[in-house]
């Protein structure tokens, strides 16, 4: 594939941004021991780490389907996620890499399937200054992997796809990239068909900008 101009960069947040698995550990371990049953199994885990939270609870309780009423109730109710956001632990360099990206005037944006915790995250860490877009579950009506979200982003932006770099690390990633036609980057996922893989957010500066 031949690489134009990188006009736009789309981040996915959990895994990508941040390091979420503890995270996302505590908060639903929280979730289903509250509600009388085990803590995760790792599948569980890998499942609830890249999908929204409504997702997952239907998944944690798909043979108790009076329970996942109750999840939901209980998560409303009596769950502030701005608790868990402590446990995030921001991946190395990523700042650095949004600050060159600014300098070089590329638009950068975020593409996650989170809901209202983004907002506190962007706050906590001061990121908003680093981004032209944050995309949510909440402000799509189909979340990934349906490239709805990724649209969304370069309407906004005005760039166009096949100038546009999605940065992920899952497979609901990749199909969102796939769908939408914009260049897959993988990261710290070996096992992702996509465009190149990097391991360090600096990767990303040598691969599209030597």
């Amino acid at each position: 594939m031949e690489v134009k101009k990188i006009q736009c960069v789309i981040y996915d947040c959990d895994g990508v941004m941040f390091d979420s698995l503890e995270a996302n550990r505590r908060l639903y371990n929280y979730i289903a021991t509250s509600l009388g049953r085990d803590e995760l199994t790792h599948e569980e885990l890998e499942f609830c780490h890249t999908h929204t939270v409504q997702e997952s609870i239907s998944f944690l309780f798909k043979d108790r389907p009076e329970d996942e009423i109750r999840a939901l109730q209980f998560l409303k109710s009596s769950v502030d996620l701005k608790n868990f956001i402590p446990y995030l632990k921001m991946e190395s360099n990523l700042v650095e890499t949004l600050s060159f990206l600014k300098e070089k005037n590329v638009k950068t944006a975020v593409c996650t399937n989170r809901t209202t915790t983004m907002k506190h995250i962007m706050d906590i860490y001061n990121l908003w200054p680093y981004f032209d877009s944050v995309v949510t579950a909440l402000d799509v009506k189909n979340p990934k992997p349906h490239p709805e979200s990724v649209i969304k982003i370069l309407r906004e932006l005005d760039v166009q796809k096949e100038n546009t770099v999605f940065v992920g690390d899952s497979e609901i990633d990749r199909l969102t990239a796939s769908h939408s036609g914009v260049i897959f980057v993988s990261y710290k996922n070996p096992n992702l068909d996509c465009y190149a893989q990097i391991h360090n957010h600096l990767e990303l500066i040598t691969l599209f900008f030597p």
